[in-house]
């Protein structure tokens, strides 16, 4: 024991007699000079006292240290024993993984004896050294399951200086030590599960063509097939326990438990095609649109979030589901044609509301989406004539002229009587743009799609006109959304709009040659997504005075690009027998984009094909035309590549790719939905 120094604050504080000593002498001494007797006596009883401190000190010292060692080492095994008994997993593992020692309760969860000293990674696969090694640089945590049990590891590197930076334990070069432990997480996510099973969940249950359908039936029968739509709304529902409450003749509101989802989701919303059997004297089919919404912070968001699912699933043109889990939007029953709607009491009031818009803006600005088509131009000419009615300055965003749309744009010219600012690229429009201004949307219902998105973060006066079904991402907040997927075009809208906006709206021949065209190509002459308000607004278009022959020759195109699409089809490669993917080059067309979606169009009058897909590399995006007649709903396809669209016409905008991966991408998608039963061969 004499080998043993005492050190720190303990060898002062055993000390201290012995620092007394010499402070009482300083004050013997001193009295000294005071009073000679009483100083020789204060020097006296200062030496006897420093001696009586050094001679216990030496005979106790021994006897101290042995106290000292014998309370460390209780102490060490106190601490030992509460780290070997300690009700939470814990283990020391070295830099390489490897178990240096474990307590008993990690014992019993991993099911090794104390003597096992090897990888973690053997008992826990999912603790690699990779992630020990992150571990090292800071505390790290990692979810895992071992034997049907659910842990949090917690792993964090032992430290082994005190704050002083006296060193405890050395360790040679790279070497450090590891603490892992276990916490049991099984029972908090058994009633976190159960939590979540019992929250409610919102769902709203709309019928998409009740009047038109109710119409169809005799007065007899009507009450009859409501009963029976009732009855089997509510059947369906009852199966998962749910409260059913039918809030209009043709709106349901209704509530359930959010573990019933999985069983909805696994059948795919079977109400969906159950419905469409409903015969009762009634000749079209009956469609529902189902709006869910769940996981809100309370029940009032998540009724929120299921009037927004229920706006997604009419704007998409009904008959599917539409979940809404915060910021995750899913679609259920995407499937068959829109409901076209023959009554136009919505167009009447959508042309009115834009009529008092305007009426108190000082200017309107109208965009399409990027590589303006026909369509996007006729429908913002439209709107165009509408402001001009008003007396309103109004400026269209056009920054790509397409061959396609040259001889159109050619055509408003200053000395044809038209504004020369009347097209304007997004820097101009982005300079006349200020707080009493109106954006009109048309052709596109997404931000990121259209000419110039940041007018539409700087404006708050917003309209959007579209006829493609919704998708999660859309223009927020806007005035007015007027958006119709049975629709053919943006300009059929905006004609049947022009009709009810005023009794004095004029067309010139070149304004109604303009917005026919865009239906003309749309319906690619007349043979897509054409109903019966598609011809009256071709008809109201004709009495305006459009002449079928002149637009033909402003769409006519030149030899390199009716070359350009025949080569798109003659490399076309065929999958799965139905499916034509092909590529167009880009390098010597000034409008590829509008090349490729001809082409795409061109494929489909091959035999045996059912959907067609032209891939086009253009200024570093790469644009998707997907076609379909009737039995391939491309839009699905699409909206797996990120696009979207209708159900016989669809595409995508891809960056940050290349035409081999989104080729690929494609057929996986194909190969998938094939699988899964969503496309049948």
């Amino acid at each position: 024991m004499t080998g043993i120094k005492f050190n720190g604050k303990l060898k002062h504080f055993l000390r201290a007699p012995i620092y007394l000593t010499i402070f009482f002498l300083i004050g013997s001494i001193g009295l000294f000079f005071i009073d000679l007797r009483a100083g020789a006596g204060a020097f006296g009883i200062s030496v006897l006292y420093g001696l009586l401190c050094f001679v216990f000190y030496r005979l106790y010292r021994k006897k101290i240290n042995n106290e000292i060692i014998s309370f460390a080492t209780q102490f060490g095994m106190v601490q030992r024993e509460l780290l070997r008994n300690f009700q939470i997993p814990y283990a020391i593992l070295d830099d390489e993984g490897k178990i240096l020692w474990m307590n008993n309760q990690f014992v019993k969860v991993s099911g090794r004896d104390k003597a096992y000293q090897k990888s973690i990674t053997g008992i826990f696969t999912t603790i690699t050294r990779q992630v020990i090694e992150q571990a090292n640089d800071e505390p790290y945590s990692i979810h895992l399951e071992h034997n049907e049990r659910f842990y949090e590891a917690a792993l964090q590197k032992l430290s082994f200086s005190q704050d002083g930076g006296e060193q405890l334990l050395a360790l040679s070069g790279e070497e450090s030590l590891t603490a892992l432990l276990l916490f049991d997480e099984t029972d908090l996510m058994h009633y976190r599960k159960i939590n979540d099973d019992e929250r409610l969940v919102v769902a709203l249950v709309y019928i998409d063509n009740y009047e038109e359908t109710i119409d169809e039936v005799e007065d007899v029968k009507r009450s009859l097939l409501t009963a029976v739509i009732d009855r089997k709304i509510s059947r369906f529902f009852s199966d998962i326990n749910a409260i059913v409450r039918k809030v209009e003749k043709d709106k349901y509101f209704i509530v359930f438990q959010q573990q019933y989802m999985a069983q909805l989701e696994e059948g795919k919303f079977s109400l969906l095609e159950d419905i469409k059997t409903t015969k009762m004297g009634n000749e079209s089919e009956i469609t529902l649109s189902i709006g869910i919404g769940m996981n809100g912070a309370d029940y009032t968001e998540s009724a929120e979030f299921a009037k927004t699912a229920i706006g997604l699933a009419l704007g998409r043109g009904g008959s599917q589901a539409v979940v809404k889990n915060r910021g995750e939007v899913m679609y259920y029953g995407v499937r068959g044609k829109e409901i076209e709607k023959n009554t136009r009491v919505k167009a009447r009031v959508k042309a009115q509301a834009l009529r008092e818009m305007m009426e108190t803006k000082n200017r309107v600005i109208v965009m399409g989406h990027q590589i303006s088509d026909v369509d996007a131009l006729g429908a913002g000419l439209g709107v165009f004539c509408a402001a001009r009615e008003l007396g309103k300055p109004c400026q269209i965003v056009l920054n790509t002229i397409t061959t396609s749309l040259r001889p159109l744009v050619e055509a408003f010219s200053e000395s044809a009587g038209y504004p020369r600012d009347m097209f304007v690229n997004s820097g101009e429009a982005l300079d006349i743009l200020d707080n009493n201004t109106l954006v009109v949307v048309v052709d596109t219902n997404r931000p990121n799609y259209t000419e110039c998105p940041q007018l539409l973060e700087r404006c708050k006066n917003i309209v959007v006109f579209d006829h493609h079904r919704q998708g999660s991402e859309q223009v927020q907040n806007p005035m007015m959304s007027y958006i119709e997927p049975y629709a053919s075009s943006t300009c059929e809208m905006i004609a049947e709009v022009l009709q009810y906006f005023s009794e004095r709206v004029h067309l010139s021949p070149l304004e109604a040659d303009c917005i026919y065209a865009g239906i003309l190509i749309d319906t690619n002459n007349f043979m897509t997504k054409v109903g019966v308000r598609t011809f009256e607004a071709a008809a109201y278009l004709r009495r305006c005075g459009a002449e079928v022959t002149r637009v033909r020759k402003m769409l006519r195109e030149d030899m390199e690009t009716y070359k350009a699409r025949a080569e798109v089809v003659r490399h076309a490669e065929v999958y799965h027998g139905a499916f034509a993917i092909s590529v167009c080059e880009a390098s010597e067309l000034e409008s590829p984009t509008v090349v490729g979606a001809q082409a795409a169009n061109e494929l489909l009058n091959i035999v045996g094909i059912k959907a067609s897909f032209v891939l086009t590399e253009y200024q570093k995006k790469i644009y998707v035309s997907s076609r379909s007649i009737d039995e391939i709903d491309v839009q699905l396809i699409m909206e797996r590549l990120g696009g979207g669209g209708h159900l016989n016409v669809a595409g995508a905008q891809i960056e940050d790719s290349n035409i081999d991966d989104v080729k690929n991408r494609i057929e996986n998608i194909l190969d998938i939905m094939i699988d899964e039963g969503e496309i049948k061969l």
